[in-house]
């Protein structure tokens, strides 16, 4: 069995990639898992274990059967759970539901969802519970929608000491998750 110590991110990437030389990185939902990153260069204790970083890249233009799906698989096996980038731009795309639908239906990882547009807890929230608003960014990815009931799911804004503390927490980790259900900070 896989050393689980990866955090997963998936995040939107636009399908086929942005031809400019910025590819991938014009796109806002890889922006956001580049701040993770530049937050874990900045700050080796930042609690960020990137499973991407795992193993070797692939190209834009890999092919999806042979190498991009069982690469996207493998660094889920080796992970602990799923930091999930949800925003009005993200789309429903082939590897986006490929990652949720293994990582939470095969894998059993819990979530952590991240709401870039959202930048504190109370933002989040109305009554101590998540926003119509929030619950509809759901439907952009259907298969988390419909499969997060199987699986923890932690929901934050796009907070740097909330994000630390989601990442930090036992109970959104594969050998240690909660129940499933919906969690959040509340206020």
């Amino acid at each position: 069995m896989a050393y689980r110590n990866g955090n997963y991110a998936a995040f939107y990437v636009a399908e086929p990639f942005d031809p400019s030389a910025l590819g991938a990185n014009a796109t806002k939902d890889f922006q956001y898992y580049n701040l993770l990153r530049a937050w874990k260069g900045a700050d080796s204790s930042f609690p960020f274990n990137d499973s991407h970083d795992k193993t070797y890249n692939v190209r834009d233009g890999s092919d999806w059967e042979s190498t991009l799906k069982p690469r996207l698989r493998e660094r889920l096996r080796n992970s602990k759970n799923i930091v999930l980038f949800l925003s009005s731009i993200t789309a429903n795309s082939r590897a986006l539901r490929e990652e949720i639908d293994y990582g939470i239906n095969d894998q059993g990882l819990p979530v952590i969802v991240i709401y870039p547009e959202y930048d504190s807890k109370e933002s989040l929230l109305t009554n101590g519970a998540l926003k119509q608003s929030v619950k509809n960014l759901w439907d952009k990815l259907p298969i988390f929608r419909d499969s997060m009931e199987a699986v923890p799911t932690l929901h934050v804004p796009m907070k740097k000491e909330l994000i630390k503390s989601a990442l930090q927490n036992d109970g959104f980790m594969v050998g240690s998750k909660k129940e499933p259900g919906i969690y959040r900070y509340n206020q």
